[in-house]
């Protein structure tokens, strides 16, 4: 399992990212998956930090400020959705007696954050060492379960969450969220020959029918993620959610193969990172 997790996570990095912004619900003939181009959710991501950090997420905030006006925020950005060139991070070890930055991350959700052997890449992961050097702190990138994410920064144990992070009322119980830096939505993968959902125009068509199918149904999210929320239903997240067996992996991209092997029927995550597990799945099968 790891080895393949290692292998997959690997691959993601050396897709072109200019594959992230074609038309998903569009494949080409032989294609193994496709994306339904459609967005089933709107959502912000932003950074958290531990809620009261009044000092941190003020400096957060006039980083991410500064950034965007100088232009630096969009060169990041080029590199992973444009034809740039991605710069590899390093992580310095934790500890207490220096002034370090500690991000809690989940290394398995290209572009925003994912690795290649020690070192980290992705939108986040950029930023983040963009925003370390700017408070003059070293860089820990701690490295862990998406769903440990929110409680390790709230419990303190990390000093900001940099995850591809949607902001969420529940997760604002033990969180103050930084300005939005990222507006994204959940979008469903089926495989190439699935003509199901070719002729959806909307959520709504989508969720018309997704609706009729029964538990026989699987479908694979990310673990704690907003896909996984959608599918189940959450109140608090303001989803009903489906009839369908919710199949949860510690990586979308494991979900996604996962369809090929029979063990699911389809996977429901953010766009991006959609993208980027079919372009890369579609390039080695």
């Amino acid at each position: 399992m790891k080895k393949l997790l290692s292998l997959m996570l690997a691959a993601l990095m050396l897709l072109s990212m200019t594959a992230l912004v074609s038309c998903g619900s569009e494949s080409s003939k032989g294609d193994a998956l496709k994306v339904i181009d459609i967005p089933l959710t709107e959502e912000e991501y932003a950074y958290a930090v531990k809620k009261g950090d009044a000092e941190l997420l003020a400096s957060v905030n006039k980083f991410l400020s500064e950034i965007k006006a100088n232009g630096k925020f969009q060169e990041v950005i080029d590199k992973y959705f444009g034809s740039g060139t991605p710069t590899p991070v390093v992580s310095a070890e934790k500890d207490a007696s220096k002034a370090q930055l500690v991000v809690a991350t989940n290394a398995g959700f290209a572009p925003f954050e994912y690795k290649d052997g020690t070192y980290y890449l992705g939108v986040d992961m950029e930023i983040m060492s963009m925003l370390a050097e700017y408070l003059g702190k070293e860089l820990v990138i701690d490295n862990m379960e998406f769903e440990s994410v929110c409680t390790s920064v709230g419990s303190g144990m990390c000093d900001i969450a940099a995850a591809g992070l949607t902001i969420n009322e529940t997760r604002k119980e033990i969180l103050d969220f930084s300005d939005a830096y990222y507006n994204a939505s959940q979008v469903i993968i089926v495989k190439g020959s699935d003509t199901k959902f070719d002729a959806c125009k909307s959520a709504a068509d989508v969720e018309a029918i997704l609706n009729e199918m029964t538990d026989s149904v699987k479908v694979g999210v990310q673990t704690g993620t907003t896909g996984e929320f959608y599918v189940r239903g959450d109140a608090d997240w303001g989803f009903d959610g489906f009839k369908v067996t919710c199949v949860p992996y510690e990586v979308g991209a494991l979900a996604a193969q996962n369809m090929l092997n029979g063990n699911c029927d389809y996977v429901v995550i953010d766009i991006a990172p959609a993208k980027a597990i079919v372009s890369n799945i579609n390039a080695t099968n």
